[in-house]
């Protein structure tokens, strides 16, 4: 594969709030990694003081490097661990995936940080998407929702709701089962470009289970949704958020 875009999240841990910090744009073929800080970043140290990682310490900095930053690398299980099959299978990925392919859909969460890897999203010609993404804040549901999400199976389709009261983030995209139980939402760093398809496209946004991951995968990686819309004229993650701050 040619050039691959990846963004970085951070969530500030007392206002709960997520911010596209960073953007990693990686080419394997090439031999060619660069790591830029976002608008996002600029944001959130405004906001709630985010401080740059000691991996790439200044923010109007231009990283390079001939291979993965350890930042990204160390976030991902190497290929040599035992157990790595099971861990691709849970990603809905065959072993031969490399490193990029691994953190687009793994997240690259880490106990020590609050961070997270998310891809670009690519938009089609005909304005239309897919995405993946691990289903967030499902241990927060009602006992009820959490009876049913033990019922869900791969390939279940979901409803894909705005809610328009969320108590943290104020503006939240629900997942929902058709008998219109709340199972979790989307990451929050999506909601704004989602909820751009849902107002271009009203009602094109649809979602279904790709893969149930029973323990002992870990609990962050319960539930890989497929999520698909049409942006119409909608440019998606353009902007300021994601815009690196040197060109």
């Amino acid at each position: 594969m040619g050039a691959r875009t990846l963004f970085l999240a951070w969530q500030d841990s007392r206002s709960r709030q997520w911010f596209p910090v960073g953007r990693l744009d990686a080419d394997l073929q090439q031999s060619a990694f660069r790591f830029r800080y976002t608008g996002g970043a600029e944001r959130a140290q405004q906001e709630v003081g985010f401080s740059p990682t000691p991996a790439f310490p200044a923010l109007t900095d231009d990283y390079r490097s001939p291979k993965l930053f350890p930042f990204f690398q160390n976030r991902i299980m190497t290929s040599g661990r035992r157990d790595f099959a099971r861990y691709v299978k849970n990603l809905d990925l065959p072993v031969q995936a490399d490193p990029v392919e691994i953190l687009a859909v793994d997240g690259g969460r880490s106990v020590t940080d609050a961070f997270e890897v998310f891809p670009k999203i690519e938009k089609g010609s005909d304005g239309g998407f897919r995405c993946r993404f691990f289903l967030h804040g499902w241990r927060y549901v009602n006992q009820t929702a959490q009876a049913r999400l033990d019922r869900v199976a791969e390939n279940d389709r979901l409803h894909v709701t705005l809610e328009l009261s969320n108590p943290v983030a104020r503006v939240a995209v629900q997942l929902q089962t058709l008998d219109y139980h709340v199972i979790g939402w989307a990451p929050r760093y999506l909601v704004r470009d989602l909820m751009m398809a849902m107002a271009e496209s009203p009602g094109t946004c649809v979602a279904h289970v790709i893969r149930v991951n029973p323990l002992p995968a870990p609990s962050q990686q319960r539930l890989l949704i497929e999520l698909a819309g049409n942006w119409g004229s909608h440019e998606p993650m353009t902007d300021r958020d994601f815009q690196p701050l040197i060109e």
